[in-house]
């Protein structure tokens, strides 16, 4: 049987190139961030591919025509997933990047965390423990796909027994969260980002 010309399926190791290419290409509050980082795999490195190595079950694409066109990813637990990332996934690029200067005008959003980690409060994991990013390309930003790649990572959280999940809107791109309010977030509080919550276990 053919496939169809675009489904969501499990990422692979094979898409981290594609990956890459969408967090750069999403990672100015939603528009093209190249030019505005050194590295083209900076912004990959923080918000895409450590859920593919670490939370593959919660790593989610939208294949276009044979083309990755967008990702959601999440973990089930931020508490344990950052505690996983600073055992296995910070020291690692400390040493890749350790002479690494901030030369292009996001960087520093990069390095700085790599080199010191922020951690989420444990206020918003007591309700929100869960947390997910997504991001498509332009082309796949119609036909309903945002609100799919949502369902389908929503009810992999839920079948897991998540009991809240959350993420955070950068203030620039305040115009996205009428989506997320849509599929059932809630804004929870705003300081650097606007961060949004779902209880899973009320619905």
């Amino acid at each position: 049987m053919d496939q169809p010309a675009a489904f969501i399926r499990h990422a692979k190791l094979t898409d981290k190139p594609a990956l890459y290419q969408i967090c750069l290409q999403t990672a100015k509050a939603g528009e093209d961030a190249t030019g505005l980082y050194s590295d083209q795999e900076y912004p990959g490195q923080l918000y895409v591919v450590p859920y593919l190595l670490f939370e593959p079950q919660f790593a989610f694409v939208l294949e276009m025509d044979q083309q990755v066109v967008g990702y959601v990813v999440a973990t089930a637990d931020t508490a344990h997933f950052e505690k996983t990332l600073g055992e296995l996934w910070w020291p690692q690029l400390r040493t890749q990047y350790a002479s690494r200067e901030e030369i292009a005008p996001l960087d520093h959003k990069v390095l700085g965390q790599i080199r010191n980690p922020s951690q989420a409060s444990p206020e918003l994991l007591e309700r929100w423990p869960a947390h997910l990013h997504i991001n498509l390309l332009p082309q796949a930003q119609s036909g309903g796909w945002g609100r799919k790649m949502m369902t389908h990572q929503l009810c992999a959280l839920k079948d897991a027994g998540v009991s809240g999940v959350h993420l955070g809107v950068n203030l620039a791109n305040e115009k996205v969260c009428q989506f997320y309010e849509k599929v059932g977030f809630e804004t929870i509080f705003r300081s650097h980002a606007i961060y949004m919550g779902l209880r899973l276990d009320e619905e």
